[in-house]
C-alpha cells in the first residue's frame, strides 16, 4: 500500500525545545491554513510556508483568518498563539503550554503566595538588572526607585546618542499612529518582547498572571520577565530606528529588528534559564517522568494509577 503523504503527529518530547525555536512571527490581513507539516500563509502577494515545529509564537493581528485544521497543527506542534491588535500593540487572547507538567507552576504559586519568598524573587529580578551591585539590603521601595533611575538614565543616553528628543513614554493604545516615532517603535518592540516572554512562560507551564513585581493583571508575570531585557534590547533599538527609519515604516522595521536581536542574543534561551533560576527549579519536587501524580502530605508526590489499599 502506498504511503499517504502528510505529517505524523509528533510526541511532545520529539518537538524542538522552546529555546531552539524561532522567536515569533507577526501576521495580519492574511489566511492561515496547513499543508502537511507546514502552516501556509496567504495574502494578495502569494503564499509562504512556515515549519510549525520551528516556531515558538504566532502573533495574529487584524484581518487574520485561521481555520480549524490550521489550529489543529499549531496546537499539536506546541506553538503559542497570541491574538493581538494592530501592530501587535494590544493583547487579546493566548494559546496553550508546550509542557504537560505543572512542577514550575506549583513552584510559582508557592513563591508568589508567601510574602518572604515573593520578596526574595523580586530581589533576584532586580539583582539581574544590577549585576555588579549588592541589593540585598535595599527595601522594595528603594529597589523600585533604583530601577526607575536606571531606566531614565538609559532613555537619556539613547536620546543623546541618536539626537532624538525624549519627552517621556506617551502612547495611546487606541491610536498607534498618533505617537512620535520613538514611542511607536517602543510599542512595537515591547509587544514582540511580551509575545516572546508569554510564549516561554506558557511553554514552561507557568502562569502568565502570577507576577511578582507586577500584580493584578492576566499578564503580570509576562511584564516581569520582559522588563528584564528592555534596557538591553528594545529601548536602544527604538531610538536607533527613530533616527534612521521613516515613521510610516517604523513598526514593521522595529518588529524585524527586535526578532533579529532576540536571535542574536539567544533571548529565548536566556528567558528559560532566568525563569528556572528565579524559581530555583533544581529544588522543585516531582521531577519524575510521568505528568500526573497524587499529592501526599508527607512525601510530596506519590505515583498515580495504582491502588493504595490499607493492606499495603
Amino acid at each position: 500500500m502506498a504511503e499517504i503523504p502528510g505529517m505524523i503527529r509528533p510526541e511532545l518530547q520529539a518537538l524542538p525545545q522552546i529555546s531552539d525555536r524561532m522567536t515569533f512571527i507577526y501576521l495580519e490581513h492574511c489566511v492561515l491554513n496547513r499543508q502537511d507539516g507546514a502552516i501556509t500563509v496567504t495574502d494578495d502577494r502569494g503564499t509562504v510556508f512556515l515549519p510549525s515545529a520551528a516556531i515558538s509564537v504566532l502573533l495574529l493581528g487584524p484581518g487574520t483568518k485561521v481555520p480549524h485544521r490550521a489550529m489543529e497543527l499549531i496546537g499539536d506542534s506546541g506553538v503559542s498563539v497570541l491574538w493581538v491588535g494592530e501592530h501587535g500593540v494590544r493583547y487579546y487572547a493566548g494559546g496553550r503550554a508546550l509542557t504537560h507538567r505543572a512542577n514550575l507552576l506549583i513552584r510559582q504559586a508557592e513563591l508568589v503566595s508567601n510574602v518572604r519568598l515573593r520578596l526574595g524573587v523580586v530581589r533576584q529580578m532586580y539583582s539581574m538588572r544590577f549585576p555588579n551591585e549588592d541589593v540585598s539590603r535595599l527595601t522594595l521601595q528603594q529597589l523600585r526607585g533604583r530601577e526607575g533611575a536606571r531606566i531614565r538614565a538609559v532613555y537619556r543616553q539613547c536620546s543623546k546618542k541618536w539626537n532624538i528628543p525624549w519627552n517621556g513614554r506617551n502612547y495611546d493604545p487606541e491610536n498607534f499612529s498618533g505617537g512620535d516615532p520613538v514611542n511607536q517603535a517602543l510599542s512595537a518592540g515591547h509587544a514582540c518582547l511580551y509575545g516572546a516572554a508569554h510564549a516561554v512562560i506558557q511553554a514552561l507551564g507557568c502562569s502568565p498572571g502570577l507576577g511578582f513585581v507586577h500584580t493584578g493583571h492576566e499578564c503580570s508575570f509576562v511584564y516581569d520577565i520582559a522588563d528584564l531585557y528592555k534596557a538591553d534590547i528594545t529601548i536602544p533599538l527604538a531610538f536607533e530606528l527613530a533616527a534612521t527609519v521613516e515613521k510610516e515604516d517604523i513598526a514593521s522595521v522595529m518588529r524585524r529588528n527586535t526578532r533579529d536581536a532576540m536571535k542574536k542574543y539567544h533571548l529565548m534561551e536566556r528567558m528559560v534559564r532566568d525563569i528556572q533560576t528565579l524559581f530555583a527549579a533544581d529544588d522543585v519536587s516531582c521531577e519524575l517522568q510521568n505528568a500526573v501524580y497524587l499529592w501526599d502530605d508527607k512525601q510530596g508526590c506519590v505515583e498515580n494509577g495504582r491502588s493504595y489499599s490499607a493492606k499495603e
